[in-house]
């Protein structure tokens, strides 16, 4: 009996499917990244975890705050049950941990925090991003991978060796290829395998799809290209809808604070962190720019020289 003779695996497949889960769990990291380091809490307490507060409104849309007698304030994962309070709002709820911690709540000890106004998480709307954009490195790849276009070669058996041999002259930049007289050129049919380049295209498309991910998140970001540069009225008009996610979000927070300050006699406050760009964008408005600051500085040095160019004189 022959011995059964295992075939050589194709890797090729699982390297591609590999590759594609990094790439979503790249971005699907990037964007979660950027939205549970949004928000500044102040005042909080030192046994409240400030990172995995935003962590739990990122994947479950809520968390719980609440007073434990021997670890004091706490913000955990909440699961809600019971009845609704008038305005919708479960009055039951369980912080539990993943130490196996729990403990049973209700609205006279407690306060859920709610991630925005409609009272949902940011994981459902990171993942569709993620996923978009994981599609459009993948276009891009393919598209970039078709310009190595190979050349399809029909031709007979008995030809195969000499239309080798005459490749390798192409593929060594030969001015003049030469062939012999038993090499009919009726026999041969090419077929380019190429396609058109438009990666560039397919980039600048996932380049909007990343500026509407900010949009949802409210991150300032240029949500269109201009050749041009932009007008402080432009730049202003076009962060209307990252401004309005990102209140939904905030006062959702800020909301949470105010119970929590009332119900605990503390004073724990959120704000959006500042963005760079937002700094610079006022001190442009307000007229302060980095441009007047070195047109003084040009100014100054000329003036400078120009006295010295005197004194020699």
């Amino acid at each position: 009996m022959g011995r059964n003779r295992r075939l050589p695996r194709n890797t090729d497949f699982w390297d591609s499917a590999q590759r594609n889960k990094l790439e979503y769990i790249y971005y699907a990291n990037r964007l979660e990244e950027l939205a549970i380091s949004m928000f500044e809490w102040k005042n909080l307490p030192d046994s409240v975890d400030e990172r995995f507060l935003e962590k739990c409104l990122f994947g479950d849309g809520m968390c719980v705050f609440f007073e434990d007698e021997v670890m004091g304030f706490l913000a955990l994962r909440t699961m809600i049950g019971g009845l609704l309070d008038v305005y919708q709002i479960p009055t039951q709820r369980t912080a539990y941990s993943s130490n196996g911690y729990h403990r049973m709540l209700d609205e006279t000890n407690s306060i859920l925090i709610f991630n925005n106004m409609i009272h949902t998480n940011s994981v459902m709307e990171c993942d569709l991003f993620a996923k978009r954009l994981w599609d459009m490195d993948s276009t891009v790849e393919v598209n970039a991978k078709a310009q190595k276009t190979p050349v399809l070669i029909s031709c007979d058996e008995t030809q195969r060796l000499t239309l080798e041999n005459v490749y390798m002259q192409y593929t060594g930049n030969k001015p003049v290829i030469y062939a012999d007289k038993q090499l009919n050129p009726n026999s041969l049919k090419v077929l380019n395998t190429g396609a058109p380049f438009v990666a560039d295209k397919i980039y600048t498309l996932k380049t909007q799809i990343w500026n509407e991910a900010l949009t949802s998140l409210g991150i300032a970001n240029t949500s269109f290209q201009k050749k041009e540069r932009l007008i402080s009225d432009e730049v202003t008009r076009s962060q209307g809808g990252t401004i309005a996610a990102r209140y939904s979000r905030l006062n959702a927070r800020r909301q949470a604070c105010d119970k929590i300050n009332k119900m605990f006699g503390l004073n724990v406050e959120v704000d959006f962190r500042a963005d760079y760009r937002e700094m610079n964008d006022e001190l442009m408005y307000s007229g302060q720019t980095e441009d007047k600051e070195i047109k003084s500085m040009t100014e100054s040095g000329t003036d400078s020289l120009e006295r010295a160019v005197s004194d020699s004189e």
